[in-house]
């Protein structure tokens, strides 16, 4: 799918960027292959990169491309040109350095599938390739009960499996890769050593946690060891902590915020020479933490799943996505803190927020119910749903849902890129007035309904209804009728669009002309335009299994 000319002015491609046949046919291929787009992140002068249902896509300023995928194992450490099979629930840049997390599932539960790591994501015009490193999902081994962090050791019950441990958010600052992981909890992989580190957070029962000071128990062998201290993920019925479950990591200077089931946590820090004994000198890596939860400090809800910042005339404000966790009183809505995390506060209670960005004094966040605005932090205006106004196009995001969002000021006009459950799009300004969408395409040039089976309560749901959308291929005339008809051959619904004044994508809500939602069944679409300017208008027919 091309951009239209107005855009691709707006997206001058650098010439390495200009992807040769060799890349296109070995590495990516043409198009989206999942319409679920979780993370948009920026790389470069045009490069974006989408985590989508079914792996790595980017566009390269003209075209969005597939990452190919390979489906065999893969060995810890291992390089690899094609990059694991599995969705994409994170993504990290930093500068050319990118990290990419994938994940699946058994048939029950969820399944972390590691992170591929690479240093060159820029050079996707090299014939070679994207050169991966593969790390496997990071694991403890059975014997990892009292490991290392600080100033000393912590006990902690190992995470040895990659099942309910998903790295549903990364980071990349400095030397390190940050993840956040469910069972897996907060981790650290060091850029330099190779190393991965888990880093303790506090208990659901402490406010605060020092791994600078305080491990005053001492072993046999001599081991300095944080007392009543136990890294839990599990439960707490089973004698676990919620705050040790990970969703969400921002990272910045000496600063580390952590969200997790039970919260959120900020954390300092310190890196410095310490004299101990006299003449022997270590450096001490350590961390001290702060804990927030509610309903002690004010945020909406104790499930925190998106963290971002904010700077704006000298103040910088942490927003969290809260989600009501298991205590009585919580809701959703987006918290924030404009002192460190020493007040909160709340808004858009009531919405289910994924993801949040904030640029200067624009604040974006991304929700079940669109995307919504905000220059204050308290008044807020949702954008109205995308769709691209282009003449004839006929394209259009078929779901309130929007999972993420990206300000793209690499041009002379700052554009905004959203993730939806129905696909991506870019509008050439942040009003979100003009819009390109970049969905899967299954044959470009057939008539077809999709999805099909087609259910009103499940598919495409916007503004209350549920859409199947009829995929027409060209159209050449401006005047198109549409037919739908029972088994027994009954027309249910009829309806003409005409493409002068019609913007959006061919699409039915399963109703019929009085408004009522059909029954369950197959039914026929036929729908009549011309292909192309060389023929007459003409009869296209489609079988369509309608399931409430």
């Amino acid at each position: 799918m091309t951009l239209t000319s107005q855009l691709s002015a707006q997206f001058f491609s650098p010439s390495r960027f200009s992807l040769n046949s060799t890349v296109q046919d070995t590495f990516l291929s043409k198009g989206l292959l999942s319409n679920i787009i979780a993370e948009v992140r920026l790389m470069g002068d045009s490069l974006t990169w989408f985590g989508t249902g079914q792996g790595l896509a980017l566009h390269n300023g003209h075209y969005v491309y597939s990452h190919q995928i390979t489906t065999d194992s893969l060995a810890d450490g291992q390089t690899t040109k094609l990059v694991p099979y599995g969705g994409i629930p994170a993504i990290a840049v930093m500068g050319d350095t990118m990290a990419v997390a994938y994940s699946g599932d058994n048939g029950s539960i969820q399944v972390g599938y590691g992170l591929t790591l690479t240093y060159d994501a820029q050079m996707v015009n090299d014939s070679s390739g994207i050169t991966w490193t593969y790390l496997q999902q990071p694991i403890d081994q059975e014997s990892d009960t009292l490991p290392p962090f600080g100033e000393g050791f912590y006990r902690a019950l190992p995470v040895t499996v990659p099942e309910a441990n998903v790295t549903y958010d990364a980071y990349l600052f400095g030397n390190y890769l940050w993840t956040a992981s469910w069972a897996g909890g907060l981790r650290r992989y060091d850029l330099n050593s190779k190393n991965w580190e888990n880093v303790p957070m506090p208990m659901d029962s402490q406010d605060s946690l020092s791994l600078c000071a305080g491990f005053d128990e001492v072993d046999d062998l001599g081991r300095s060891i944080l007392p009543d201290y136990y890294l839990n993920p599990r439960d707490p019925a089973d004698g676990g902590n919620h705050n040790h479950k990970a969703f969400s990591v921002l990272v910045y200077g000496d600063t580390v915020w952590a969200g997790t089931a039970n919260g959120i946590n900020r954390g300092v820090m310190i890196n410095e020479w310490v004299e101990d004994p006299p003449g022997n000198f270590q450096l001490l890596n350590c961390i001290e933490w702060v804990h927030y939860s509610y309903p002690q400090n004010n945020i909406s809800g104790n499930f925190v799943v998106g963290l971002a910042r904010q700077v704006w005339n000298g103040q910088t404000t942490i927003w969290a996505a809260t989600m009501n966790a298991d205590t009585p009183g919580e809701v959703r809505g987006l918290s924030y803190t404009r002192d460190g995390g020493l007040t909160w506060k709340t808004t858009l209670l009531g919405e289910r927020i994924y993801n949040i960005t904030a640029k200067d004094s624009l604040v974006l966040a991304a929700s079940q119910s669109g995307l919504w605005k905000s220059f204050d932090g308290q008044n807020w205006a949702a954008y109205d749903p995308a769709v691209d106004t282009t003449f004839m196009s006929q394209s259009q995001i078929l779901t309130d849902v929007v999972y993420t969002s990206a300000l793209d000021e690499r041009n002379s006009v700052p554009n905004l890129w959203i993730g939806t459950s129905n696909g991506a799009a870019i509008s050439s300004d942040l009003h979100g007035t003009s819009w390109t969408i970049f969905q899967t395409e299954y044959d470009s040039s057939e008539f077809y309904a999709y999805p099909n089976p087609f259910s009103p309560f499940n598919h495409n749901q916007l503004g209350g209804e549920g859409y199947v959308r009829f995929h027409t291929g060209n159209i050449a005339n401006t005047q198109i009728e549409l037919d739908i008809y029972n088994f027994a051959m009954e027309k249910v619904y009829q309806h003409s669009y005409d493409l002068n004044i019609y913007n959006g994508a061919m699409k039915w809500n399963g109703r019929d002309m009085n408004g009522s939602l059909v029954d369950n069944g197959v039914y026929f679409i036929r729908m009549k335009y011309a292909p192309s300017i060389n023929k007459s208008p003409q009869y296209f027919w489609d079988k369509l299994i309608v399931v409430k």
